[in-house]
């Protein structure tokens, strides 16, 4: 069997809607939102008895997904958002945009912060990491050629 494509990316958050303005302004589409509860969910994840709001987040291109969650029931047990960039497990997430100025621009506007600085990459690429809502890591990528 050969793998057919990678569906999305999950990130658990406390206000989904702060989320969803957050990569809406960077420039994904939101696709829907539902609540997801019941017997079978729990089985898929193995937290038995849950209920949480998700939102599906679209990037222009149709190729790529982040699925937002916000669990109401059970109650989130770990946080990772302040972790250092060499942190083991989830990372972040990288984003190329057109024009990394403007985009930094819109996202300080919302709450971003540059976690280094803004550097060019052999000629490249111009690269940068900001802390999007809730401490996410969001890396930007802008093509220079």
């Amino acid at each position: 069997m050969a793998l057919k494509r990678m569906d999305n990316i999950g990130i658990v958050v406390e206000d989904l809607t702060a989320v969803i303005d957050f990569f809406s302004e960077l420039g994904l589409e939101l696709e829907g939102r539902a609540t997801i509860e019941g017997e079978w969910a729990g089985r898929v994840t193995g937290l038995g008895d849950q209920h949480v709001e998700i939102a599906m987040m679209r990037t222009p291109d149709g190729h790529n997904r982040l699925e937002l969650s916000r669990f109401i029931r059970p109650s989130v047990v770990a946080d990772h958002r302040n972790a250092p960039v060499n942190a083991l497990g989830y990372l972040r997430a990288m984003f190329t945009v057109d024009d990394i100025d403007d985009t930094l621009e819109r996202l300080l506007v919302r709450g971003a912060e540059l976690v280094g600085e803004v550097v060019n990459y052999q000629d490249t690429y111009r690269l940068c990491y900001i802390r999007g809502p809730e401490g996410l890591l969001i890396g930007l990528a802008q093509e220079l050629r």
